[in-house]
C-alpha cells in the first residue's frame, strides 16, 4: 500500500465502529496471551522444583 492510502485506511479504520472493536478484541486476547505465558512460566518453573525437590528426598531401598 502506498503511504497515502494506508493513511485513508487508518482514517476509515478509526471512523468505523467494527474496526475500533475489532482492535479493542485484539488488545485484550493479547492481554490474555502474556497473562497466560506468565502464569504458565511460573507453574513450570514451581513444577520443576517440586519433582526436582521429590527426586532428591527419595530413599533408595
Amino acid at each position: 500500500m502506498r503511504p497515502r492510502r494506508l493513511a485513508l485506511f487508518v482514517n476509515r479504520l478509526g471512523r468505523s465502529s467494527h474496526g475500533a472493536s475489532a482492535v479493542e478484541l485484539g488488545l485484550i486476547a493479547a492481554l490474555a496471551a502474556v497473562a497466560a505465558l506468565t502464569a504458565m512460566t511460573g507453574l513450570g518453573v514451581d513444577l520443576g522444583a517440586a519433582f526436582h525437590n521429590s527426586s532428591t528426598n527419595r530413599k533408595v531401598i
